[in-house]
């Protein structure tokens, strides 16, 4: 008689943080996987309550013990406490398998040295932390025992149809030969930049300098190691990386600063109060209200500025939803009599741009070179590649770039890739599908397939952790973490405007730090 076949375990996952990015990841597990969000963590109640309500107790339903929380403390020792009562022999609810770490991104590093010792599948979105110490001590909390539970960070860039495609045309096909550069941009667009990096969250630079690089393009840099230090896939599973041999970068603050506001703005510091606001691209009634509130629009970015803006709009009407808008727009400050520590502490979305407290990069370039390596087979050329972050542009996170070969040259954009070989002298057009409904070109959706297919590999088929890393989240633990510490050299490059020897100084660094 056959043995009988046990049932596959049903993954449960916690998210962490109920914004954006915990509703990216959240969104194609719950449409296109068996998985489930079972609970969440998040200290708002209407974003706590709406994500709940969207994919965990439904919208007639109400949440089960286990599956709300008002912050992750909350949920951690909620779980440290079941693990004590199930070892006691006592009914409890259901666990969790891995947890999505969506939070802000100085959140990071306390959550996951915290949760490290749960030993859970863990992603955690972009970037790891921010500071090099803080990803130092992320890196060490991982024990041996949790080397049999899956890591991912959200580099969504690698898990899109588009780059799929580029990379398997790049280092599978050959169709240029070897690379031997790669010139990428990212335009981050005007006003998306104004948003989020001159009014928004990531417009101050972390304590150790480091800014709009490691936030907006930390997956930019990952991208170009995945292509250019990462073995092929398919490559044997021992397969080393090519390692950099050094890192540069150059950037400033060239747009977003008072000597830069026009004469006609006179003294205003508030888009509401400004004489030219009809005539300023960068008017925040121009971005929040004209083209997106006045058209009905709720979605990012105008519910950043007010989160429940679309139940407003939807229980209350227009012209409440605009009171809000407005009201929310208005608020300000004085230089001469709120603290420094009182303006940093949240994001003013009606400031000027050239009046603001920002102090990132708003255009920056960052170079990276790889000597030969002719211990591999077949060996590897030297290569190089320039990463460009681009505030002022009509494209709005549409990348592009050449990748220039041995034996072509290709050309890439967000729609398609073209390629020119120098043996036909011919040029091939490649159409990628386009991903409508996610964002970063379906890599969003990408990701969060990736890793709950690689979470049932360790945990309903029984292959190892590593190997699971490798077949389906397409890198190592350590290759992840290499990825965000780049950017930590990057920026040590360019704020001490010097050349970084990429082994060396990862080895002093290693050596040095204390976390």
């Amino acid at each position: 008689m056959p043995a009988m076949l046990q049932k596959p375990k049903e993954l449960k996952f916690l998210v962490i943080g109920a914004g954006s990015r915990g509703n990216a990841y959240s969104e194609p597990i719950t449409e296109t996987t068996s998985a489930q969000i079972y609970a969440v963590a998040e200290p708002l109640p209407y974003k706590r309550q709406l994500f709940g309500r969207k994919y965990i107790w439904g919208p007639d339903g109400s949440p089960q013990e286990g599956q709300e929380f008002v912050d992750w403390k909350a949920w951690l020792e909620w779980e440290t406490d079941r693990r004590r009562r199930q070892a006691q022999g006592e009914p409890v609810p259901d666990g969790v398998d891995g947890v999505f770490v969506c939070t802000l991104d100085e959140m990071h590093v306390e959550i996951m040295v915290a949760i490290a010792p749960l030993n859970l599948h863990v992603l955690c979105e972009k970037p790891l932390a921010t500071s090099l110490a803080d990803c130092l001590s992320i890196y060490r909390a991982r024990t041996p025992e949790q080397q049999s539970k899956i890591f991912s960070i959200g580099h969504v860039l690698r898990y899109s149809p588009h780059n799929i495609t580029l990379r398997k045309l790049l280092l599978t096909d050959r169709v240029i030969g070897d690379v031997l550069s790669i010139e990428h941009t990212e335009p981050v667009a005007w006003w998306h930049f104004a948003h989020s990096y001159v009014r928004g969250n990531w417009r101050r630079q972390s304590r150790n300098g480091d800014g709009s690089l490691l936030t907006k393009c930390s997956h930019d840099v990952d991208f170009l190691l995945w292509m250019l230090s990462s073995p092929p896939t398919g490559a044997p599973i021992d397969t080393q990386p090519h390692l950099p041999r050094s890192i540069s970068s150059m950037g400033a603050r060239s747009m977003f600063r008072q000597s830069r506001k026009p004469l006609a703005a006179g003294n205003a510091t508030n888009c509401l109060s400004c004489p030219m606001e009809r005539d300023c691209h960068y008017s925040a009634v121009k971005i929040y209200h004209d083209h997106q509130l006045a058209k009905g629009d709720t979605h990012w970015p105008v519910h950043i500025v007010c989160p429940d803006i679309e139940d407003v709009l939807k229980t209350s009407g227009m012209e409440v939803a605009q009171t809000q808008l407005f009201d929310r727009l208005a608020e300000d400050y004085d230089r001469t009599t709120a603290a420094d520590a009182e303006i940093a502490a949240r994001s003013w979305y009606g400031r000027c741009v050239y009046e603001s407290d920002n102090d990132v990069c708003d255009d920056q370039l960052v170079t990276i070179s790889w000597d030969e390596d002719n211990t591999a087979v077949p060996p590897r050329p030297g290569k190089r590649a320039v990463l460009h972050m681009a505030a002022q542009t009509e494209k709005e996170c549409e990348r592009r770039g050449r990748v220039y070969g041995t034996h072509g040259e290709l050309e890439y954009d967000s729609h398609q890739i073209s390629y020119f070989s120098f043996v036909t002298r011919e040029t091939t057009v490649v159409e990628v599908p386009q991903q409508t409904k996610s964002l970063h070109g379906g890599g969003d959706y990408g990701l969060a397939r990736a890793f709950v297919a690689a979470v049932d590999a360790v945990e309903n088929q029984g292959l190892p952790a590593h190997d699971a890393q490798v077949q389906f989240i397409g890198c190592t633990f350590d290759e992840a973490v290499r990825s965000q510490v780049v950017v930590f050299a990057a920026e040590e490059a360019r704020r001490d405007e010097k050349v970084i020897q990429w082994q060396d100084w990862w080895k002093e660094k290693t050596a040095s730090i204390v976390v």
